[in-house]
């Protein structure tokens, strides 16, 4: 099993979740981040730091957002790896908690 990085990671971009990862399988695009799933421990580290909740055992995806876990696939073999902690995106607190922001996604 791994962790999943969902849609209200979307503008928000926290990367405290990056910051207790063992392994590094945190992967940046520009407004938001995944987790490869092939290097993924399954530690449960990254879920409690999620400012916005946005990760989540791939087994407790909700599903509307079951599509995040093809899309964490699919762009960590595509971003770079992120290693240290950034600041989150300038409006981040004003984006965490919306809602529908897929379409927002920059690739």
């Amino acid at each position: 099993m791994t962790f999943v990085v969902t849609e209200n990671c979307i503008k928000c971009k926290f990367t405290d979740c990056v910051d207790v990862c063992p392994v590094d399988c945190f992967h940046e695009g520009p407004n938001f981040l995944v987790i490869d799933p092939d290097e993924c421990i399954d530690c449960t580290l990254c879920e409690p730091e999620c400012p916005a909740g946005a990760i989540f055992a791939e087994d407790e995806v909700p599903e509307d957002q079951e599509q995040f876990i093809q899309l964490n696939a699919e762009l960590s073999k595509l971003w770079p790896l992120i290693t240290e902690v950034q600041a989150a995106l300038p409006d981040a607190d004003d984006w965490n908690g919306k809602e529908d922001k897929l379409d927002l996604l920059e690739r």
